[in-house]
């Protein structure tokens, strides 16, 4: 699969994310191998891509493939192809990843997760620049600059024998690391802008759309575990709910369950065979806050597990500082030494408690 000739301008303006791209700049015209190290989401092939858009390669292909979707046998014959009758089902000569990218880039998503047998093949061609097809014996040279990416430690990895020193070492003489979005401060009101402005006008819609404060502070609060990725989906999932210009919520979980507790396969299975259509969330009975904690324990572990008590502990002490606050939301956060995003996940996760208290104020 070729890659697109195209590349797209960074999106950015931190100084973490300028001295990264710098550091990409100065990469690209080393005609050596290279590893780019980063979490998940926080765009490694699109460095790639500008790694060899930037080099003196960049006429030429850049050819990518993911080594974790592949199992051994299959991402052998992807990276170095076949002959005609080498196993059943090839019919005629396939050529590989590594010949398609001759004169050009291979970009190896995921090396992290190559099978050990093959890494000794990938090294030979760093080393030599040849290799030959599965169910041959004739060597291909090949002139290509190899770029990897991954998102675990090899070191650690080569430690423990799943990856190979030696490949380690060859393919390690320039390590670029990605900078997560947390660390890329303001980037992220900026990077929201452009996936929401981009986002309606995919949909057709007039007007930019704004971020009223509160979820602005939200935005620069969270810790994107997802990076860019996420940050994407979040903010083209508002602005896909929001009915007007001002987006006022965000949903960073969107596989919770808006039906209580998710009942258990084990629970829907009893209650499937039993004849039972649902299943009956547990009940929670109040909890009085001017008792002590260790009275509430005292008395109540005998007939609660860990869960419930966690819950009537959360939700009592949330009540209680949003009485201090007057029902202030930002206030109680305070209160509690919780930052307005952590408060907003907890007041989400249990917003039934919280009906009377909205009604009240």
């Amino acid at each position: 699969m070729l890659a697109s000739d195209t590349l797209p301008d960074p999106i950015g303006e931190s100084t973490a994310f300028l001295d990264f791209q710098a550091r990409l700049s100065e990469v690209a015209k080393v005609d050596r191998p290279a590893l780019i190290i980063g979490e998940r989401g926080t765009g490694k092939e699109m460095a790639a891509r500008r790694l060899h858009y930037l080099s003196k390669r960049w006429d030429e292909n850049l050819v990518t493939l993911n080594c974790a979707a592949l199992s051994a046998n299959l991402l052998e014959d992807e990276l170095f192809g076949h002959e005609a009758g080498s196993f059943t089902g090839a019919s005629r000569r396939r050529k590989g990843r590594f010949e398609a990218a001759n004169r050009g880039t291979l970009f190896l998503d995921e090396i992290g997760q190559t099978p050990p047998e093959l890494q000794s093949k990938i090294l030979r061609v760093v080393e030599y620049n040849s290799f030959e097809r599965v169910g041959s014996s004739e060597t291909i040279s090949v002139d290509v600059r190899i770029i990897g990416a991954t998102n675990s430690d090899l070191p650690e990895m080569a430690k423990r024998g799943k990856f190979k020193f030696d490949l380690l070492d060859r393919l390690s003489f320039e390590v670029i690391f990605v900078p997560p979005l947390r660390a890329r401060g303001d980037d992220i009101i900026l990077l929201a802008n452009h996936f929401a402005a981009r986002m309606t006008h995919e949909m057709g819609r007039s007007g930019i759309p704004q971020f009223s404060d509160d979820v602005i502070d939200e935005l620069v609060n969270h810790q994107w575990p997802g990076n860019v990725r996420e940050l994407k989906n979040v903010v083209e999932r508002a602005v896909c709910r929001s009915a007007g210009e001002m987006i006022t919520e965000l949903d960073f979980e969107p596989f919770r369950y808006p039906y209580g507790e998710l009942p258990s396969m084990h629970a829907a299975v009893e209650g499937s065979v039993s004849g039972s259509s649902s299943v009956s969330p547990p009940t929670t009975p109040s909890v009085d806050s001017s008792k002590s904690w260790t009275d509430l324990l005292r008395k109540e572990i005998p007939n609660k597990g860990i869960k419930d008590l966690v819950r009537d502990m959360e939700t009592t002490l949330m009540k209680e500082a949003l009485r201090k606050a007057a029902n202030n939301q930002r206030k109680a956060a305070e209160l509690l030494d919780l930052t307005y995003h952590q408060w907003r996940g907890m007041y989400r996760k249990y917003e039934d408690e919280f009906e009377v208290i909205e009604e009240e104020a």
